[in-house]
């Protein structure tokens, strides 16, 4: 039983960071979960070990007030996990710009926003663990789900910094980047999705739609599985500084060892209209 106190962003039923706020619980750790409705999050509420609160982690008073609030009643907070975060789908060139910003400020600034609300509290006992969950895509970019690439990169760039500027204070930092994981995020992107009218890329939908359902076929992992490899290695008492899991995983690592260029034709390839 570690006794951990941990702050789970985006705990949407369904979801990673749902499972990872049960594995949490049954490992002991007092959890607190947090999605930007209560109601999204129903079923966690029955574990005693599990708090729910409300938290838009686009916003610096909420998140504030959720980490004071965590800090009162448990005085302290040790594990920070910012899965919170929302997709980009459709071609990059005809997103409306403030769809870009929304989308940057909810997956890669939400995830700064937090880290930087708990890290005083976490240096003040020179300990902490701060885990951003990223994407497989971060490194390599896929076609028609580009903007939710671009703020996973940005992701990893900062955790990278972090690990580095965060020793002083003996706060550990860690990246993970899930592969394919069977959860809600295919229906999430269907009902916010839609081609802006007057668009050059109707011919392409079929891609589209085959590329916003690619995480959820046949070697997709269970949320479950997931959560519990990955909360086992978060408790390891040296965490790892990276971690990737989850289906098409492996075949991202080696995509980091070939050209970009061939890959990315490879990738365009496969999310693209085939001659007839």
């Amino acid at each position: 039983m570690s006794g951990h106190v941990v702050l789970v962003t985006g705990c949407t039923t369904g979801g990673i960071g749902y499972s990872l706020c049960e594995r949490f619980a049954a490992e002991g750790c007092r959890v607190y979960a947090t999605a930007r409705r209560l109601d999204s999050m129903q079923g966690l509420k029955a574990h005693p070990l599990v708090s729910l609160q409300t938290l838009d982690v686009t916003m610096d008073e909420d998140v504030r007030r959720v980490v004071d609030l965590i800090v009162a009643e448990a005085g302290r907070i040790d594990i920070v996990v910012n899965n919170a975060g929302i997709s980009g789908l459709g071609p990059l060139i005809e997103l409306p710009l403030d769809n870009v910003k929304s989308t940057f400020d909810a997956n890669t600034y939400g995830a700064l926003r937090v880290a930087q609300a708990a890290f005083p509290h976490m240096a003040a006992r020179r300990s902490g663990l701060i885990v951003n969950i990223g994407s497989i895509v971060s490194d390599i970019a896929v076609p028609w789900n580009g903007l939710y690439s671009a703020t996973k990169a940005a992701m990893r760039a900062m955790s990278d910094i972090l690990y580095m500027e965060l020793k002083p204070f003996h706060i550990k930092v860690m990246y993970v980047a899930p592969g394919a994981v069977r959860s809600n995020i295919a229906n999430n992107q269907a009902a916010r999705f839609s081609l802006r009218e007057g668009t050059l890329y109707n011919a392409f939908l079929p891609n589209i739609i085959q590329r916003m359902n690619a995480s959820q076929g046949a070697n997709s992992m269970p949320t479950d599985k997931f959560a519990r490899v990955l909360v086992g290695r978060i408790l390891q008492k040296n965490p790892p500084r990276y971690v990737t899991l989850g289906g098409n995983a492996s075949i991202f690592k080696i995509f980091a060892w070939l050209p970009k260029g061939l890959v990315l034709w490879y990738l365009w390839r496969l999310y693209s209209r085939r001659a007839a």
